[in-house]
């Protein structure tokens, strides 16, 4: 792996694949870069792109904040710039997750020099009404999870059951799949505070519709029928504030990327660069 640098916050970064045209994939709120599965990015590479992920700011190895600090979206969206500086790529198709869907629409809005295209997962544009959550999944955000270093068993019982909650109903993952990822992140890296600072910068960046709207770019947004967490209206937002974007409603599909649809995000992203 490799490390950026923005400023005095350290990036963890790494690349899969030579391909001409890069990309560079943004995790979500408080997940690390392994929520873009090795496999997922070999397939990715193979279809002849340069992949990278990497670690936001307060997640994974990369910097992590304390109590009391804040930042923006805008600042994690220079994080991502500083990954390119540092792997030498002047120009990439900007893919985002979730928080990272943000944080890509972010980089499009501000880095638009260095922005080819655009596909916007699971994401939103901070409008009204298009991050409320159902009841059970808004509690996967807030419930606090049993401490692991008295009761491991508990703590990856807790992170198995909450990916259920808002995970694709119709895309169920691999029998004890998402207690393996659990316990991976866990011993990779664990900042149960990242998240709190992370929620602090989707707030306060607000509503992008009007900036979103001044967008010429390549775009495809893709969302879950079946979405608990950010609901299908956040990617009908998105779609419609920027021209010309294409939007991809996956049925049965909730908030995660489960191994049965990684060749559809690839799709999305190999649509989007080629639009």
């Amino acid at each position: 792996m490799a490390r950026a640098r923005n400023g005095k916050v350290e990036i963890e970064y790494e690349t899969y694949g030579d391909g001409a045209q890069a990309v560079l994939l943004v995790s979500g709120l408080g997940s690390q870069m392994a929520r873009w599965p090795v496999e997922f990015c070999e397939r990715l590479a193979a279809r002849g792109f340069r992949v990278t992920r990497f670690d936001n700011r307060d997640t994974g190895k990369s910097t992590w904040f304390q109590p009391g600090d804040s930042y923006s979206l805008s600042d994690m969206a220079a994080d991502g710039m500083a990954v390119l500086d540092a792997a030498k790529v002047t120009k990439a198709h900007i893919v985002g997750v979730s928080m990272g869907g943000m944080i890509a629409q972010r980089i499009a809005i501000n880095h638009p020099d260095r922005t080819l295209s655009l596909t916007s997962i699971m994401s939103a544009t901070g409008a009204p009404g298009t991050l409320t959550a159902t009841p059970e999944a808004a509690a996967v955000l807030v419930n606090v999870p049993p401490d692991p270093t008295t009761d491991f068993a508990a703590f990856l019982d807790a992170g198995e059951a909450s990916a259920r909650v808002i995970g694709s109903p119709a895309y169920p993952w691999p029998e004890g799949a998402l207690r393996e990822r659990a316990e991976a992140e866990y011993r990779r890296a664990y900042n149960p505070t990242g998240s709190v600072r992370q929620m602090g910068a989707i707030r306060g960046d607000g509503d992008r519709t009007a900036e979103l709207q001044a967008l010429n770019l390549p775009t495809v947004v893709l969302h879950g029928a079946d979405d608990p967490l950010v609901p299908l209206m956040g990617g009908q937002a998105t779609a419609a504030a920027i021209s010309g974007a294409e939007l991809r409603v996956i049925p049965g599909m909730g908030h995660d990327l489960p191994p049965a649809l990684y060749d559809t995000f690839i799709d999305a992203i190999v649509a989007a660069s080629s639009r």
